[in-house]
């Protein structure tokens, strides 16, 4: 089965979200999925469809480069690790791979709360990924 197949409804759904400057390509026995959410439930709702064609991520032959427009980001979150950096990875889960650090007591840019677990942050630098939620609070 082609990459393109086994994702097309993964990138029917970025098309019909109305993912800005999408663009799907297959390269190396990867499908790349680049582009711009209007805002982070959207990207949240690519990686639910992400997780249901592939339960917990496990092929490795799909990479999810969206990024949350950054006009849609509208409140902050302060970070509150008990004295080390917190990790900010590409996905919801601690089995994705770290994009990033946010330091302790820094405020970052709270772009969703994707659930429960995990919120999409982005941080000062431009730096856009999910952090574990427990250990960020959200600021006025």
């Amino acid at each position: 089965m082609a990459l393109e197949d086994k994702y097309k409804q993964l990138t029917d759904a970025a098309t019909g979200a109305g993912i800005a400057d999408l663009e799907v390509r297959e390269q190396d026995g990867v499908l790349y999925v680049d582009g711009t959410a209007p805002d982070g439930a959207v990207k949240d709702q690519l990686w639910d469809i992400y997780n249901q064609i592939d339960p917990n991520f496990t092929s490795g032959d799909l990479v999810l480069n969206v990024n949350v427009a950054a006009d849609a980001a509208v409140t902050h979150a302060k970070v509150i690790t008990e004295s080390s950096n917190l990790n900010i990875r590409k996905g919801p889960g601690t089995d994705q791979p770290i994009v990033g650090k946010a330091a302790h007591g820094e405020v970052i840019t709270l772009v969703n709360r994707s659930n429960d677990l995990w919120w999409l942050v982005r941080t000062n630098d431009g730096e856009e990924g999910y952090c574990y939620a427990q250990y960020l609070e959200p600021q006025a």
